[in-house]
Order: structure tokens, then sequence, then C-alpha cells
């Protein structure tokens, strides 16, 4: 029996959120972030977690990062929005819905502003936020320590790459144990 606070990958989905070229100059750890963010799509997809990639005002902002593009299928398709928070954009609540996710992995940037609204209005809809420290970012430290502080005391879990990948394999038996430990290493 699983505590309900471990991550179940027949409940889980993940969100990366706005990892965006525009940010690439600005964010200090950009590079790292978005390769974080896109080994761990790719292990989602290699688990068949559901995955969720928003983009911010594209038009202004410039399309997803390079790294995360290059782990996704060639006809995903991220969603677009304006809100702040993810959970602005309809297309994506629907398609966390159709997921039939009550976890959500969360990523991505800014951690300040709209993963910290994405988290925060995650958990007023009743899902369980596990938030990947190791991805995400902002422009500077004070934000980024700031929004995380915030998003744990609203009751989002403090999860990281590893901790979240070896809690949905469970066991060293896992068919996609040895693809995601050479993602990891």
């Amino acid at each position: 029996m699983l505590h309900e606070n471990t991550l179940d990958p027949t409940r889980t989905a993940l969100a990366v959120i706005d990892v965006q070229e525009a940010f690439r100059q600005h964010i200090p750890d950009f590079a790292e972030v978005a390769a974080r963010c896109a080994l761990v799509s790719h292990a989602a997809r290699l688990l068949g977690v559901p995955l969720l990639v928003t983009e911010q005002y594209p038009k202004g902002l410039g399309r997803t990062a390079s790294e995360v593009l290059s782990v996704l299928p060639p006809d995903f398709e991220p969603i677009e929005k304006t809100a702040f928070s993810s959970c602005g954009a309809q297309v994506f609540v629907a398609r966390l819905e159709e997921a039939g996710a009550r976890q959500v992995l969360l990523c991505g940037i800014e951690a300040h502003v709209c993963v910290n609204q994405t988290a925060h209005d995650l958990l007023a809809r009743g899902y369980q936020v596990h938030l990947l420290t190791d991805c995400v970012s902002s422009r500077t430290e004070e934000n980024r320590r700031t929004g995380l502080d915030k998003m744990f005391r609203s009751g989002a879990l403090p999860s990281s790459t590893e901790m979240a990948l070896f809690e949905l394999m469970r066991d060293a038996r896992h068919e996609q144990f040895k693809s995601i430990q050479k993602l990891i290493k």
C-alpha cells in the first residue's frame, strides 16, 4: 500500500511550465533547468505518465526550449496561455482531467510567477502537487526561494527528478528501470 504522498503512476501527470527560449538570456541556470525538464519529460514518456507543456504568450516569449522539444513527439502541441496560472487555460485543465491525474509533478519557469500560481490553483482544485525543485527557476535566486517557500507552505510537496522517477518505478525490476537509470546518469 502506498502512502498518500507517494507518487502513483496511474494517477500522476507531469506539467512543464513555460520553459521558453526568451528566458534563456535572463535565467542564470536556464540550460541546466531546461535539460532537467527535458530529462523528466523523456522519462515521463517512457513511464506512460501524461505530459502537459505550457507556453506563456509564445508570440512574445518564443516557443518551448529546444532541449524540451527534442524529447517530445513530433506532433506534440504545447498549450498556449496568457494567464500566469496554467489553470487559466481551459485546454490545460481539460487535458489534466482527461488524464485522470490527481497528482501533478510540476516544474518550469518562473518559480514565483507561473509555477507558483499554477501550483496554488492545482491545490485549490484538489490536486496533490509534487514540486520538482531541481527543475524550477526564476531570474533571481531570491524569487526562486520565495516562490518555493510559498508553494511548500501552501501544501505542495518538495521532490526532485530522481526522487519522483524512482517513486514512479518503485522497483529495480520495472521494465523502464535501465532506460531511466541511463537518463539520470
